[in-house]
């Protein structure tokens, strides 16, 4: 799939996120900073690491939209991706430190864990038939 295809299918997406709940936009908006947030901190291996979960993420998030549309499986590209990087970073705590890189890599590491809470119910969901966005 070429670039060009994978940033239209994000434009697509993207408008559909537009219509979610207002709160969700916003959940959605703060996970995408929290992520993209990264290229701050490339100099650590987290920054890297996380910058590099986020990309592929994204690029399976477009696969996902262009194969399914705007349904619950979306959340497979999170699981996938998210769910190393969190129990990486987990067990990187201790190493953080207290300043602006700590702050940034634990709530990071929290708000991704909350997503895929809700990105593994999304995707259990769909396995059981509900194709509701």
């Amino acid at each position: 799939m070429g670039g060009a295809i994978v940033l239209e299918l994000m434009r697509e997406l993207f408008q559909q996120l537009m219509g979610e709940p207002f709160w969700l936009v916003v959940w959605i908006f703060w996970l995408a900073f929290m992520n993209t947030a990264s290229v701050l901190f490339v100099r650590h291996a987290e920054g890297q690491r996380v910058l590099a979960a986020w990309l592929a993420s994204l690029a399976t998030l477009a696969l996902l939209y262009g194969e399914f549309g705007y349904t619950r499986i979306l959340g497979l590209a999170h699981l996938i991706w998210w769910t190393p990087l969190v129990i990486w970073l987990f067990r990187r705590r201790a190493t953080f430190g207290e300043a602006g890189f700590g702050g940034w890599a634990r709530l990071l590491m929290l708000s991704n864990a909350a997503s895929l809470v809700v990105d593994a119910v999304d995707v259990v969901r769909y396995a059981f038939g509900d194709r509701a966005p």
